[in-house]
C-alpha cells in the first residue's frame, strides 16, 4: 500500500508551517504531508506578473523534486483558490482535492449578497497598511463575531509582505480565467471544510456553488469556527481524521480504477 501523499498550501497570512504544524502533527507518522509556502512570498515583494498560475507552476515543482506523479492538494483561503486552479488545470496530477474556505472560486452568477462582499473586499485595496489588516478581518466573519486584539508586541517579520500579498490576490481574482467546465468534469473526492461563523455571503456561498459543481463532494461544517480561527489550527484531530477518511476514500477508488 502506498503512503497517503498531500500538499498543504496557506493562506495569504500565516506562513505554511505554523499554519499547519499541528495538523501535520495530528496526520501521525504514516501521512507524508508537506506545507508548502506560497511562491507570492519568496521575497520581499510579489514576483512580477505573479497570478494563480505562478503558484501552480510551484505546485508542480514541489510534487516533481519529490516524485510525486500523483497526490493529494489542500489548500486553505488563497491556498484553496490555488488549488482549485490547479484542479482545473492539472486534473491527472491529483488524487483529490481538500478546500478550507477557498478564498475565492471564479466568476459564477453570484448572489447581490456576494457581489457586495466583493465590492468590499475591492475598497481595502484604498486603504493604508494600519487599517488594511484590521478590515480584512472582519469582512471574513460574521458581523456578530468578537475577534481578538492583536497579539501583543511586534508584529513577526514576514507580516510586513502581508498587505501587498492580499492585495496581489484581489488583483488576479479579478482577471484570473477559472475554467467551470473543467472542475466539472473533475472527478476526485473533493473535500470542503466550512466555519458556521464565517461570513456566509462569501465562503457559505461559495461552499454551495462548488457543491453543484463537482461530482463527488462533501462539505463539512464546523460550528464554532470561523475564517481566522480554522480547524486546521483550532482542531486540527478532528480536521485530521476527516482528512484521513477523505483521503482514503480516494486512494481506494484510485486503485480500484487502476485494477
Amino acid at each position: 500500500m502506498r503512503p497517503i501523499r498531500a500538499i498543504l498550501l496557506p493562506g495569504s497570512v500565516l506562513p505554511a508551517q505554523p499554519a499547519y504544524d499541528t495538523l501535520i502533527e495530528a496526520f501521525g507518522p504514516d501521512i507524508q504531508a508537506v506545507a508548502k509556502d506560497l511562491e507570492l512570498y519568496a521575497g520581499d515583494e510579489p514576483p512580477p506578473g505573479w497570478s494563480l498560475d505562478t503558484e501552480i507552476d510551484g505546485v508542480l515543482r514541489e510534487a516533481d523534486v519529490r516524485g510525486w506523479e500523483a497526490f493529494h492538494l489542500l489548500g486553505y483561503s488563497g491556498g484553496g483558490a490555488v488549488s482549485l486552479a490547479f484542479a482545473a488545470k492539472h486534473p491527472e496530477r491529483l488524487l483529490s482535492l481538500a478546500l478550507l474556505e477557498p478564498a475565492w472560486a471564479g466568476s459564477w452568477d453570484w448572489s447581490p449578497a456576494h457581489a457586495e462582499f466583493w465590492k468590499k473586499s475591492e475598497q481595502l485595496e484604498t486603504l493604508p497598511p494600519r487599517q488594511f489588516m484590521p478590515a480584512f478581518t472582519r469582512l471574513g466573519v460574521k458581523p456578530d463575531v468578537v475577534l481578538p486584539p492583536p497579539p501583543p508586541g511586534p508584529p513577526p517579520p514576514w507580516m510586513a509582505k502581508r498587505p501587498a500579498g492580499i492585495k496581489a490576490f484581489l488583483e488576479t481574482f479579478k482577471t484570473y480565467d477559472l475554467d467551470r467546465g473543467r472542475l466539472a468534469k473533475f472527478d476526485r473526492p473533493v473535500f470542503f471544510a466550512l466555519g458556521a461563523l464565517s461570513n456566509p455571503d462569501d465562503y457559505g456561498e461559495i461552499a454551495q456553488r462548488l457543491s453543484t459543481a463537482f461530482l463527488d463532494f462533501r462539505l463539512e461544517v464546523f460550528e464554532e469556527r470561523h475564517h481566522f480561527d480554522p480547524p486546521h489550527r483550532i482542531e486540527p484531530k478532528r480536521l485530521a481524521g476527516l482528512l484521513r477518511e477523505h483521503w482514503s476514500w480516494a486512494e481506494r477508488r484510485d486503485h480500484a480504477a487502476v485494477s
